[in-house]
């Protein structure tokens, strides 16, 4: 497969100038243009093919394929990780990536200090951009539309088609600054598998070396509520901790005549359902937001017999990063206390999750910036931070990043659905958005440091 040629390069506005350490403001810092038409077009092509052909978690070999491909075809060297599926790409890196790193692309001095290099002190930790890229087990119901999921019983409907062809796609644009001298220090591309699989992919990839060699790692969410063109932002915790949980209760049975005589199971689990999260609110500071809710009880089979088997799962989700750590003692206590005031033999299966993205305030203002620097002020907005989960904590236990909440809502249109929902169809021009995004914050990263 032959590499692609520099002439087709999108021409920064100006050019993004020599590295210079100590800070230096978004407005210094010359951005490339829009993106070429051509290369707007393949990324929705793309974005369409992964829509068409979604794959669960640690199952995502034709994405990684797919990925691997088009990353090679740009001269680039992607690794895949050693879980099978995912990988990693790094852009300025001397002998990485195919590409020469000190020089420009007449082989002359490019000015400043040679890429993934700081100031002569070696190597300098990278910047890496994130998209996890598995769908969910759910049937896609868009009609008329002619990307639609093709797998039975599959779909993207959390837009990570979108957040993997937004990484790729700034990885070309910056892949091509690079040879063009233009790239003041190194990048890493993450394409992280099994996002949807508690607890996350994360854990795995970092156990394969994704963070080695990285400072700080940025992402984007979808976001249906904020219109395209928009990001949602805020320093601090903008996503929740999310566990699962599963109970069985167990008692003798009997006859619904005689409830006296044995353990009322159906009423038992109806008070584990009810209580428990009534006695963690009066046992956690309410500003924790500790909540459980439950999807699943299932219980019995006759309507005069007393079970002697009860199941009931659910979520346990939370804002606050210690109530989290605390949180599979405080559930294990209530739900044994409320069983055991009934009666009934319980067995609970805590199920770790992820803890809640805790945004580090510096990359939150890298990316506002970049944002900014693209798209004009009004085009970020603080949110409120998500009770839903993201594996994302897991590298920002590592290291510090921030995660932005991607507009994917065409401006006055509410029928596009919501995440999770089989009809979830995001507003593609959001894929421009989040190229321009993470491209900006991969050049004004550089010139900061």
């Amino acid at each position: 497969m032959s590499r692609e040629s520099d002439a087709e390069q999108p021409g920064p506005s100006g050019g993004a100038g020599d590295a210079l350490g100590g800070g230096r403001p978004a407005s210094d810092v010359a951005l490339p243009g829009v993106l070429p038409a051509a290369l707007r077009a393949e990324l929705i092509a793309f974005r369409r093919d992964l829509h068409r052909h979604p794959e669960l978690g640690n199952h995502e070999f034709r994405t990684t394929a797919a990925l691997k491909a088009r990353l090679e075809l740009a001269g680039l060297a992607p690794r895949v990780l050693n879980t099978g599926t995912g990988l990693i790409c790094d852009i300025g890196v001397d002998g990485a990536d195919g590409i020469d790193g000190a020089n420009g692309a007449d082989g002359g001095d490019s000015g400043g200090d040679a890429p993934g290099t700081h100031g002569g002190a070696g190597p300098r930790p990278m910047l890496a951009l994130r998209a996890d890229i598995d769908a969910l087990p759910i049937p896609d119901t868009k009609a008329d539309c002619d990307y639609r999921s093709t797998v039975p019983g599959m779909a993207h409907a959390c837009g990570h088609d979108v957040h993997t062809t937004a990484v790729l796609g700034a990885g070309l644009v910056l892949a091509r600054l690079h040879r063009a001298g233009q790239l003041p220090y190194p990048v890493r591309l993450i394409f992280q598998p099994a996002e949807e699989v508690l607890p996350g992919g994360a854990p795995d990839a970092i156990e394969s070396g994704v963070l080695e060699g990285v400072g700080r790692i940025i992402g984007v969410h979808c976001d249906p509520k904020v219109d395209a063109g928009r990001i949602g932002l805020r320093a601090g915790p903008i996503t929740s901790a999310c566990d699962r949980l599963e109970v069985s209760l167990d008692g003798p049975g009997g006859h619904t005549a005689r409830p006296h005589l044995t353990t009322d199971l159906v009423t038992a689990a109806a008070k584990v359902v009810s209580e428990v999260p009534a006695l963690l609110a009066r046992r956690v500071d309410a500003r924790a937001g500790l909540a459980v809710t439950w999807g699943r009880i299932e219980a019995g089979h006759a309507c005069n017999v007393i079970p002697q088997h009860a199941e009931l799962s659910g979520t346990v989700r939370c804002l606050d990063l210690d109530a989290w750590r605390a949180a599979p003692d405080l559930v294990h206590a209530a739900i044994a206390e409320v069983a055991d005031l009934h009666r009934a033999k319980s067995v609970i299966n805590y199920v770790r999750g992820v803890p809640p993205v805790v945004n580090d305030g510096a990359v939150a203002e890298l990316l506002r910036d970049a944002m900014t620097a693209r798209r004009g002020p009004n085009s970020v907005e603080d949110t409120e931070q998500s009770l839903g989960g993201e594996d994302f904590s897991w590298y920002l236990e590592q290291v510090p990043g921030a995660m932005a909440r991607l507009g994917v809502r065409t401006p006055g249109d509410s029928a596009r659905g919501d995440l999770h929902r089989g009809d979830f169809d995001p507003d593609e021009a959001s894929v421009e958005v989040a190229v321009e995004l993470f491209t900006a914050a991969a050049l004004l990263d550089g010139h900061r440091m």
